[in-house]
């Protein structure tokens, strides 16, 4: 099976578990999951900055948000769940692979971004029960300017990470 079939599976898979797992032990599964993609799809060496990058600044990202009272999820926090934090993990182990064709033109990951990340917030507040107290359209328009401009950022990290791996290499190897 093609790596990029291997990969949106994979991501599909951890999706569904971070919908449906909540904070139980079952988010494990996507610990699994992203190791079969280092394994099959990728490696550490290669993603491993990439990962922890996008896992850290989306976990950041989506608590600003949480802050500024964009989501509820029916009991204070100052952080998004750890289920939430994970999409931000398996999001960046699309970035290389399965989403790599949105990287270039910008304006293609900016469109992907605006269209596709409210859907799948929409999509999470449904399954997961996660409140829009500014309304929806009103958050899902929030969400589509956000998106429009984090995901460039995100196919930015990869471009750059990917350079740092392959200088690495060539210097390894005169």
């Amino acid at each position: 099976m093609p790596k990029l079939i291997i990969n949106a599976l994979l991501s599909l898979l951890g999706w569904l578990v971070c919908m449906f797992a909540g904070d139980s032990p079952w988010l494990l599964l996507v610990a699994a999951i992203i190791g079969v993609h280092l394994l099959w799809v990728s490696s550490w060496a290669t993603e491993g900055k990439l990962l922890v990058s996008v896992f850290l600044a989306g976990s950041a990202l989506d608590s600003f948000l949480l802050n500024m009272g964009v989501f509820d999820f029916d009991e204070p926090r100052q952080l998004i769940p750890l289920w939430q934090a994970l999409l931000w993990l398996l999001l960046a182990s699309t970035l290389n692979h399965c989403l790599a064709w949105t990287a270039q033109p910008w304006w293609r990951s900016s469109l992907l971004g605006a269209l596709g990340a409210p859907l799948i917030y929409y999509a999470t507040t449904k399954i997961a029960g996660v409140a829009l107290p500014l309304g929806t359209w009103q958050t899902l328009a929030i969400l589509a300017l956000t998106w429009a401009a984090v995901m460039p950022v995100l196919h930015g990290f990869a471009k750059l990470y990917r350079e740092q791996y392959e200088q690495s290499l060539r210097s390894r190897n005169p």
